[in-house]
């Protein structure tokens, strides 16, 4: 699998609670944090649900 890194680059505040959530779930703290994870399909679609709050990258 490869690893993608994840950035959040918004606010999780008056978000959703789902949002909220999948942010906390990704490991995403607070603004400007980042986490590598792999490319799963499950991670894939966490990114996907709050993916105008984050900015993903593939790490090589």
């Amino acid at each position: 699998m490869s690893k993608i890194k994840i950035t959040q680059v918004k606010s999780g505040i008056d978000r959703m609670e789902r949002q909220k959530r999948t942010l906390k779930a990704l490991g995403l703290k607070k603004m400007h944090y980042s986490v590598e994870v792999e490319a799963t399909p499950q991670i894939l679609g966490m990114v996907r649900a709050v993916n105008h709050l984050v900015k993903v990258e593939e790490v090589a």
